[in-house]
């Protein structure tokens, strides 16, 4: 038998660990300050052979690892989109590793697969998705895209490449904003689509996709001998957020037969509020949907809802049964192996269950309409201050601006200056950013999507930012600033 006194004593020594972390974690350098190598370095070459000592662990783990860590959840993290967790789903966490159970089928673990497909219903209604979809848990939104690609490469060759391969005729075409994400493009190379068959439909001044100029890329493929069967429009692309028109985009689908697939991976969250459900008019012309409540809906990694309308499509597409994995229960109930490209797959329901029994609905919606107001604020400060500029339409919580200061400077001079400043902001390790370009301009991005930032937490990185551009343009003599 496990020693679960033993096992109970060491996991209040974790829990310990754990507390400490949160209740320090705004004094830690938010991005990791180490060079490459520093903590290979520190690490034994060779396994130990004989067993060690749990505190000799946690101490490797706080003076050797530790420094290496980047913490995605201090609420000065302003990076890239969150990987957002919460207490209630790290509990649930606790009880999925304990449990170990392997939830590829219904009998594998049926409180797994039913508890699963009841919060897709739950997540399907929260959002305002029609009734009448089909959801699943994928592990991201990259493999969820891979599902929607491989679904319509099969359903428009009538399966015949999962059975023969390509022929080398079919010459499909797959459609995306310039702004789409880089899954778009991995998938389409891993689904043997072809990088050349992806064609980048350039942006309005929004950055959003233009639907006239997906219409005219759609009918010159046509007339060149192509086949359209899939076009991914973004709803929160992550350069900057911009919303692609879904309702025009869903009509050119329907008019011409093409799989339309919705990558909503972070902004979808904010479907939950009722005040955002337009970026989804046309919906029940889609075909298939993604978005992560691991990203702002303060479930931890991974937790991806894909929804499907055709689920016949998707299973004939995916669905494989040796002997060995035949059941009594087969066509019954819902193996979900069969709805993702991996067979074995995490109770990942569990926290999703946790988090919204938690905060509740209403709950969920407080935290990111806070997070909106707080984006709202800064966005006007920022649009305010001479010497900085938005370089994009706030949708959400993400802002994009760069620094600007008086004075007659080329793009590439400026783009340097604040690729400069950025990097000299994170040295810090006071607050996290990142980048992007748009349009060629190097812009800066801070999102305010963190479980637990607070209005305070916005206010001092602005300072700082103010600050550190003010130190910066008096180094390089290209222009002052009153923080």
């Amino acid at each position: 038998m496990p020693d679960s006194k033993q096992f109970r004593k060491d996991a209040h020594r974790i829990l310990d660990v754990i507390c400490d972390y949160y209740e320090h974690i705004e004094t830690y350098p938010v991005k990791s300050q180490v060079k490459p190598g520093d903590i290979l370095s520190q690490l034994p070459a060779e396994a130990p052979q004989s067993r060690e000592d749990l505190e000799n662990i946690i101490k490797d783990f706080q003076t050797i690892l530790f420094p290496g860590i980047t913490h995605w959840q201090s609420p000065n993290f302003f990076a890239y989109f969150p990987a957002n967790s919460s207490f209630p789903s790290l509990l649930a966490e606790m009880l999925t590793a304990a449990i170990g159970a392997q939830c590829m089928k219904w009998e594998t673990s049926p409180a797994a697969a039913e508890l699963e497909e009841r919060m897709m219903d739950w997540l399907k209604k929260m959002l305002g998705l029609p009734e009448n979809w089909y959801g699943v848990i994928q592990d991201s939104a990259s493999s969820a895209t891979l599902v929607a690609l491989i679904t319509a490469r099969e359903k428009y060759s009538r399966y015949q490449i999962n059975r023969s391969g390509y022929s080398g005729t079919e010459n499909f075409r797959i459609y995306a904003s310039t702004e789409t994400h880089s899954s778009i493009e991995k998938g389409v190379k891993i689904a043997g689509l072809g990088r050349e068959n992806l064609i980048k439909v350039d942006t309005d001044e929004g950055y959003c996709m233009d639907p006239d100029l997906l219409r005219i890329a759609i009918e010159n493929d046509i007339n060149d001998g192509k086949k359209p069967i899939c076009v991914v429009a973004t709803l929160g692309t992550t350069g900057s957020t911009a919303i692609d028109p879904l309702e025009p985009i869903a009509h050119i689908c329907k008019q011409y037969d093409i799989w339309l697939h919705v990558d909503a991976a972070f902004a979808g969250s904010a479907l939950i509020l009722p005040e955002y459900r337009t970026m989804i008019k046309g919906i029940d012309f889609v075909d298939s949907f993604v978005f992560n409540p691991h990203k702002w809906l303060f479930t931890n990694f991974d937790c991806s809802a894909y929804f499907v309308k055709e689920k016949e499509s998707l299973l004939k597409s995916l669905a494989i049964l040796p002997e060995y994995l035949r059941t009594r229960t087969q066509g019954l109930v819902n193996d979900y192996c069969d709805w993702s490209v991996p067979l074995g797959r995490r109770f990942r329901a569990l926290k999703l269950w946790f988090v919204i029994r938690s905060f509740g609905i209403k709950g969920l919606q407080e935290k990111l309409r806070t997070h909106i107001a707080i984006a709202q604020e800064l966005e006007k400060k920022i649009g305010e201050h001479p010497d900085f500029v938005l370089a994009a339409p706030r949708t959400l919580n993400l802002l994009c601006f760069r620094w600007q200061p008086a004075g007659k400077l080329n793009q590439e001079e400026l783009n340097n200056h604040n690729e400069q400043l950025l990097n000299t902001i994170n040295e810090t390790g006071k607050i996290y950013l990142t980048h992007t370009k748009l349009k060629g301009w190097y812009t800066i991005r801070m999102l305010i999507g963190q479980t637990y930032v607070e209005k305070r937490h916005v206010d001092s990185a602005w300072q700082l930012i103010l600050e550190t551009a003010g130190e910066y343009g008096k180094k390089t003599g290209t222009g002052t600033l009153d923080s």
